[in-house]
């Protein structure tokens, strides 16, 4: 496996804030905590170790040592890591992400890559510490059309089960079988099929995939819509019901951002909280300024409360009560004793809204790291690229660029009559002075003419161009598929294909990537079979 680096920003995929967030801006400094050094985690760590409860530890280890309960057997590994985290040496890095079907793009994948191997990193430099690689499952998230399907092999596989409007993560996968998994191909590893087979909701089956996939590398996956865990939320349930400081918060963050050149990634509401309702669903939380006195609507219920009232029904229930994605990272860092979130472009530029929400709760703001990113090349695709004279670099380049490469390559003339055009302007304005002097009223005749020459020229120069292309033409056939191939609909790879797509050729495909990423060298990775 060959393995090469190159910036994001020349892959010209990313966004001006990510790569001036990564080459470090003095524009971005007050939007982030610590830049992700191995030195800054030195600092973060102590931050956090002040600040990360004995009961906090308590509660999430107990959670974790119950929702694992369910797996028929937990790999040692995963074992090791959850009581590890009893400790108050144990820290975490932490990545999140929806729960796509068999997990979705390949991102997904990386995100959780980058955990593990920064873990390891850590404990390198740290030995005298230990860190858990954690995956937060977004279980709570009702945007069903989000997940519901994955690309493989060019086919979209779908699961057309009514959208229930509330946590996918409680959603039973009942008509999953008939949809999805009796269309897949035959050769796909056993484990994808049974995590959803053999489990009961989405979360299990998502947890039970992620454990087969990366249990012997010491994952931990949290699950946090469960009653015990909610209780960390209690106190700000009672802030933001009162005083709306999250929006307020962010609202000031969104104004630096924008006076900086930068455009907010997040919508904040008055009030960041949803409500899960008695019928499964996930409302928002609503202030009805018509009332003579503060009301709180439940969106699309009829249900409506005092102040008063829901922050009662937030101290004695708050597992009721859901984050948006303004208040999620908040209610992570209360549950997790973590250094660092790894996440997305998208998702980096919106916790750099959230710094103002952590400073109100008092609670760390997190290192944030760009995940690791790749394009993976196989043995097939490879030979294509080295066959027209390319590299596995020159994939990120425009196609008619890349043409115009390959046809140098192959010795292919460039057509170009500009300079018989040129020449022929030149005569015509001999002719046209000739005509000023004879006879004025044939400079027109002249002009047109002219006009009329060089258009044939211009057509002739087109159809010299096709007749060279085409001698060329199997070459810019198999440059343009093998184009669409790795940046399927002009998008990186990443976003677009699912694991299997390599997986199933090439089983060691994750411990491929494990060995090739360097999540603090900050470099988009490409991986070529040899």
């Amino acid at each position: 496996m060959s393995v090469t680096t190159l910036s994001y920003a020349e892959t010209g995929a990313f966004s001006s804030l990510l790569t001036d967030y990564l080459a470090r801006h003095e524009g971005l400094a007050p939007f982030y905590h610590r830049f992700p050094t191995l030195e800054a985690f030195g600092e973060q760590l102590q931050e956090k170790q002040t600040h990360y409860t004995p009961d906090a530890r308590q509660r999430l280890v107990a959670a974790l040592r119950q929702q694992y309960a369910t797996l028929l057997a937990v790999h040692p590994a995963v074992q090791a890591n959850i009581e590890l985290l009893a400790k108050d040496t144990t820290f975490t890095i932490t990545t999140g992400h929806q729960l796509n079907l068999f997990t979705g793009p390949l991102y997904f994948i990386y995100k959780i890559v980058t955990a593990v191997k920064l873990a390891r990193q850590l404990k390198e430099h740290y030995p005298q510490y230990d860190f858990v690689p954690v995956y937060w499952m977004a279980t709570e998230d009702h945007d069903f059309a989000e997940i519901n399907h994955f690309n493989l092999f060019g086919k979209k596989y779908e699961w057309n089960a009514a959208e229930i409007g509330g946590p996918v993560g409680r959603l039973p996968l009942a008509g999953l079988k008939e949809d999805l998994l009796d269309q897949l191909p035959s050769d796909i590893p056993a484990l994808f099929r049974q995590a959803y087979e053999e489990s009961g909701t989405l979360a299990a089956a998502t947890r039970r995939l992620t454990h087969d996939l990366f249990g012997e590398l010491g994952l931990v996956s949290l699950d946090a819509d469960a009653p015990e865990l909610k209780q960390a939320l209690v106190p700000v349930l009672r802030t933001e019901i009162q005083e709306q400081a999250s929006n307020k918060a962010v609202q000031a963050a969104n104004a630096r951002l924008e006076a900086a050149g930068y455009k907010p990634q997040v919508y904040s509401r008055p009030i960041n909280l949803f409500f899960l309702t008695d019928a499964g669903k996930r409302e928002r939380l609503e202030y009805d300024a018509a009332q003579d006195c503060v009301q709180i609507t439940v969106r699309n219920t009829g249900r409506c409360h005092t102040q008063q009232e829901v922050l009662e029904l937030a101290q004695q229930h708050p597992e009721q009560f859901s984050p948006n994605v303004v208040l999620r990272p908040l209610y992570q860092e209360l549950l997790l004793p973590n250094l660092c979130y790894i996440g997305g472009g998208a998702e980096v530029a919106y916790w750099f809204q959230l710094k103002g929400v952590f400073e109100e709760s008092g609670v760390p703001f997190p290192i944030l790291l760009l995940r690791n990113s790749a394009q993976y090349i196989g043995k097939a695709n490879a030979a294509k690229l080295r066959k027209l004279g390319l590299t596995s670099l020159d994939v990120f380049r425009p196609l008619p660029e890349l043409k115009k490469q390959v046809g140098i390559t192959l010795g292919q003339e460039e057509v170009s009559l500009q300079q018989q055009q040129q020449q022929l302007a030149e005569a015509f304005r001999q002719v046209a002075d000739l005509a000023q002097r004879l006879d004025p009223t044939l400079v027109k005749t002249v002009a047109a003419e002219q006009q009329k020459v060089a258009g044939i020229v211009t057509g002739l120069e087109k159809r010299l161009s096709k007749a060279a292309e085409a001698k060329h033409e199997t070459a810019y056939s198999q440059l343009t598929a093998l184009k669409d191939k790795l940046m399927p609909n002009g998008h990186l790879q990443e976003r677009e294909d699912n694991v299997l797509s390599i997986l199933i050729n090439n089983p060691d495909f994750i411990n491929q990537l494990l060995d090739a990423f360097d999540p603090l060298a900050l470099e988009f990775t490409v991986l070529e079979e040899e």
